[in-house]
């Protein structure tokens, strides 16, 4: 049976301790503005009435907003920097 995207947003919620709270901010790092209670349809049992699938977008953009929260944001690149000087 292949996992699902609920399936691994579950895993990565046990496997780093992540509170929705924590959820809720790392998916703001990426400006993806999502509450509480949609965040818990998510973590829900596939027969409840009020589950809702995990779409790839969302997982997504957890994933890079988990790359931001636990990295640091990306550095600026060398191609940035190099036309900030010029214009100065």
């Amino acid at each position: 049976m292949a996992l699902t995207n609920n399936d691994i947003l579950k895993k990565l919620r046990v496997a780093l301790k992540l509170r929705d709270d924590d959820i809720v901010t790392i998916l703001g790092l990426v400006d993806f503005r999502i509450s509480k209670s949609e965040l818990g349809a998510f973590f829900r049992r596939e027969d409840h009435p009020k589950y809702v699938e995990c779409g790839d977008q969302i997982l997504r953009n957890f994933l890079n907003g988990l790359v931001i929260h636990l990295r640091g944001p990306m550095p600026e690149k060398e191609k940035t920097k190099a036309q900030k000087k010029s214009n100065n």
